[in-house]
């Protein structure tokens, strides 16, 4: 939670972002009235956009008690799960929120996997790659239903959308049509990321060089086969974020990096990550003594060379110019989002004022 009351913010007001590389906070989901505080206060910060993870409370609740609490700051999900509601759903939200925010939302998309599809929310998951592109051309058909400029008129594998009484139809709003965003690790989605949505979520196990050398490409083809052009899409890139001005601050900070590391990196899905940097079989070793539970041992494997691959450290007056200068190159259109900030912020409140300045060198840099 957070423990500041409105009017006791602990940080001062900067301006909004300025330069071409913008830097966004990843937030769990809230208590709604605590969601409303932790808002303004990210607002405060200047911070680009909050994007609202949906766990054990829903992201699109959080998004709208955030955006009716704040002025200027973007919203989003990173991500919403889809295949539980329907398209038609997901795109009312979606468009109510649009509208309440005035154009400061974004939905950003995920599959899950699935086991939590078919075990927690009684859904149907396979193939999530088809299904998942099949959601979004049906919500962008919603979306054009609503503004009236066609009938809703929609027929695929998975979904069929066919109609849509006025009575029926939130009709057209304001603003452009929310951007969609969806998450993607694999090739296919990627791939797909690139020839339909606005923009991809990137995993928060990543490195630069990852992001270039192995995701660009994929959304490349994406965006080639839909004749589209790179800069169409927004890189929106989660990057775990170690920083102090005191040696225990900084052993404090990394430490916590490493330990998710080590949990991601078991995951063998991820497995290239590692091995886009030449550390072929970790991710195997880490899976085996994630099986024994032996958390110790995997925390271990993560050495000081692993953690500097995959996080970007510094001191609070280096850390935004360290971010910029990592991954300004690896695609046209990018947003930083700071993966660690609100894990620090529960256990540091007050250090939300400098955040502030690092969301201000960031811009400079930029």
């Amino acid at each position: 939670m957070v423990p500041y009351a409105d009017g006791d913010l602990p940080l001062r007001a900067v301006d909004e972002q300025g330069g071409t590389v913008k830097l966004d906070i990843m937030s769990g989901a809230l208590e709604l009235r605590t969601m409303q505080r932790h808002a303004r206060a990210v607002e405060k910060a200047g911070f680009h956009t909050m994007w609202l993870t949906e766990s054990g409370r829903t992201a699109y609740l959080s998004a709208a008690a955030a955006g009716l609490a704040t002025e200027k700051l973007r919203l989003g999900t990173a991500v919403a799960v889809a295949f539980p509601r329907s398209p038609m759903v997901t795109a009312s939200v979606a468009w109510e929120l649009a509208e309440a925010t005035e154009g400061r939302f974004t939905l950003g998309l995920g599959t899950q996997v699935k086991a939590h599809i078919e075990r927690r929310y009684s859904s149907s998951y396979a193939p999530p790659g088809p299904r998942m592109k099949e959601y979004v051309q049906a919500l962008q058909a919603i979306f054009r239903a609503f503004r009236g400029e066609e009938k809703l008129s929609f027929d695929g594998d998975y979904y069929s959308f066919s109609l849509l009484p006025p009575q029926w139809s939130p009709g057209p709003i304001a603003v452009a049509d929310p951007p969609i965003y969806v998450s993607a690790v694999l090739g296919w989605m990627s791939r797909m990321a690139g020839e339909v949505c606005d923009g991809i979520h990137i995993h928060p196990f990543n490195s630069a060089a990852y992001v270039r050398d192995v995701q660009r490409p994929r959304v490349q083809e994406g965006v080639d086969r839909a004749g589209r052009e790179l800069a169409d899409v927004t890189f929106e890139i989660p990057v775990m974020t170690p920083v102090g001005d005191t040696e225990e601050e900084m052993a404090e900070s990394r430490e916590h990096a490493r330990q998710m590391i080590a949990f991601y990196g078991s995951t063998r899905t991820y497995s290239p990550v590692f091995e886009t940097h030449g550390f072929f079989g970790l991710s195997d070793e880490l899976h085996q003594l994630q099986r024994r539970g032996d958390i110790t041992a995997m925390v271990a494997l993560i050495s000081d060379d692993v953690l500097d691959h995959y996080t970007v450290s510094g001191t609070w007056s280096n850390l935004g110019a360290n971010l910029v200068e990592r991954y300004r190159d690896v695609a046209p259109n990018i947003s930083l989002m700071t993966y660690t900030a609100s894990s620090q912020l529960r256990r540091h409140p007050d250090i939300l004022d400098r955040w502030s300045d690092v969301v201000r060198d960031v811009a400079a840099a930029s």
